[in-house]
């Protein structure tokens, strides 16, 4: 019997796709509503949120795992606030928390498109999609892919965002272990196109210290990807180049199974629902990273 035949779609789409509809789930790791919410359950620690609400679809687990799903934060940091997060509160009690701080923030960011038109096809649409992703070896998607789905449109289209960015997420993951760079040296890469953290805010966010740094920058320049002052070589550009194409191709298929015409309808209705909570406020200045940029700092 014949496999079936991939599905095609041009990968610049896939890339527009996944920048657009980024800042819709992310925008929850910046929340106050998430402060509140979790802060109530005992955990207060802003570290310890993240920790928590990202983690809590895959249960009580521990520092390994999450250190496993997340790549690029320092596992001695990670395990600062895992499985202590879990005596505060469990599991379920942090997602039903996570959920209603989600509508909250929507609800805020949005304001009257919360209930508008475009944003219930968007649901619709990015639920369609989700349903052409595969969990295997795709760990943090899983987990969140057994949560049930939110009624209300703008909390579907959220857990719609949450899956198709896990999805890449997790894909992206492949892609970097596929050419053999551990989670700082792609931290590394990430802040030497100039796009993204810069070291410092990356080295603190992360929990890597400049000693650590300094040996992951030194293994990059033996690679021939990392220049002496920091840069990224022309190899390197070509390999940053090579995981985003790679990282697109392993996030293909949600997006090719709705078709050209309803991927570019989602396209525009995400696109003018993020330039809404963008205009809202819904990042600080200069810390929002989407598409695969935000998954090669992932988190």
């Amino acid at each position: 019997m014949r496999g079936v035949e991939p599905a095609v779609i041009d990968p610049p789409a896939v890339s527009r796709l996944a920048r657009r509809l980024e800042p819709l789930h992310s925008m929850i790791y910046f929340a106050p509503e998430v402060g509140s919410e979790l802060g109530e359950l005992g955990i207060g620690h802003p570290r310890a949120q993240y920790f928590a609400q990202r983690s809590a679809a895959m249960g009580a687990v521990g520092p390994g795992v999450v250190a496993a799903t997340y790549y690029n934060f320092n596992p001695a940091l990670i395990a600062r606030f895992v499985p202590m997060v879990w005596t505060a509160a469990a599991p379920a009690d942090v997602l039903n928390a996570r959920l209603r701080a989600a509508d909250g923030a929507l609800r805020r960011l949005l304001g009257s498109e919360v209930s508008s038109r475009g944003c219930e096809r968007a649901s619709v649409l990015a639920r369609r999609a989700t349903e052409a992703c595969r969990p295997e070896d795709r760990a943090l998607y899983a987990a969140h892919a057994d949560l049930p789905w939110p009624d209300e449109p703008h909390l579907a289209l959220w857990h719609a965002a949450t899956l198709l960015r896990e999805y890449r997420g997790d894909g992206h993951l492949h892609a970097l272990l596929g050419a053999g760079v551990t989670g700082l040296e792609a931290l590394v890469l990430h802040t030497a196109t100039g796009k993204g953290f810069v070291v410092e805010v990356a080295q603190k966010t992360r929990g890597w210290s400049p000693e650590q740094w300094g040996e992951a920058s030194a293994r990059l320049r033996e690679r021939g990807l990392l220049t002496a002052d920091g840069g990224l070589t022309d190899a390197g550009a070509a390999f940053r180049d090579g995981t985003e194409a790679e990282t697109n191709r392993l996030s293909t298929a949600p997006y090719a199974s709705l078709g050209d015409d309803d991927a570019a309808e989602l396209a525009e209705l995400a696109g003018g629902l993020t330039r809404t909570i963008l205009a809202a406020g819904a990042f600080p200045d200069g810390v929002f990273a989407s598409g695969s940029d935000r998954a090669t700092a992932r988190g």
